[in-house]
């Protein structure tokens, strides 16, 4: 069987999915008190600065992937305004659950669908504008996701790619630290999880750095790639022009 990384595991692909799966369902209930706890709050810095840049228009057509409890789907959705759409997507139907009903408490109506990121059930150039915050990371196939965003990108729309990624060398130490001592301990004091939070930190060190996704994304079919680093390069946001 061909096999791939669960943070510093080594599984077969068959059961990467399973696993992550069950991270998110352990966690789905305190995400995102710990994402505030986690990020010092700039989790919603580094998403408002995503949606800035994606310069959404009144209509757009807008696919959210690993969209979790929908910070961004909220947000494009007001943008987009009654004549545009936002799909709202996860491979993790408890984070779907608890974005959806926070979506339902601010009186937003969306589509919201259960699916994989590497099979994406919609057809060619169906929408404006693909995001995935957060979540590219998880997924097995990265090249396999990435071509399905492209594809499901009309020309010239473009997709937005929030994730962790390499740190600026001077932060590494203090990082690392940080990643590997207390984030597993907050996740073990908040969300009674600390082996999820110990993923976190080991799935940020196996995703691709920088450039490296930049390239992949040029294969993938995005013929312009901008790299926006962000807190040191804590998180980066890559944007690309479908071709």
């Amino acid at each position: 069987m061909t096999q791939t990384h669960f943070g510093y595991q080594t599984v077969d692909e068959s059961e990467k999915a399973a696993r992550v799966r069950g991270v998110f369902d352990s966690v789905a209930s305190r995400y995102d008190v710990m994402n505030d706890l986690m990020s010092l709050g700039l989790h919603r810095a580094w998403k408002a600065y995503a949606v800035t840049v994606a310069d959404i228009r009144p209509g757009d057509r807008v696919l959210d992937i690993a969209a979790g409890t929908g910070d961004l789907t909220r947000s494009f959705a007001r943008r987009v305004g009654d004549q545009g759409l936002v799909v709202h997507t996860d491979i993790n139907e408890s984070m779907l659950r608890v974005g959806r009903d926070r979506m339902l408490d601010d009186g937003l109506a969306l589509p919201t669908l259960a699916c994989d990121g590497e099979k994406l059930p919609f057809r060619d150039g169906a929408f404006d504008l693909v995001s995935v915050a957060f979540g590219l990371r998880n997924m097995t196939h990265k090249e396999r996701a990435l071509a399905e965003m492209a594809r499901v990108l009309r020309p010239g729309g473009r997709l937005l790619v929030l994730e962790f990624s390499k740190v600026a060398a001077p932060l590494k130490a203090t990082y690392d630290w940080y990643s590997f001592t207390v984030l597993p301990r907050l996740g073990q004091l908040v969300a009674r999880d600390g082996d999820s939070y110990r993923y976190l930190a080991e799935s940020i060190r196996m995703h691709p750095d920088q450039q490296t996704l930049k390239e992949m994304m040029k294969v993938a079919g995005f013929s312009h790639v901008d790299v926006h680093n962000l807190t040191g390069g804590v998180v980066a946001l890559h944007v690309g022009v479908r071709c």
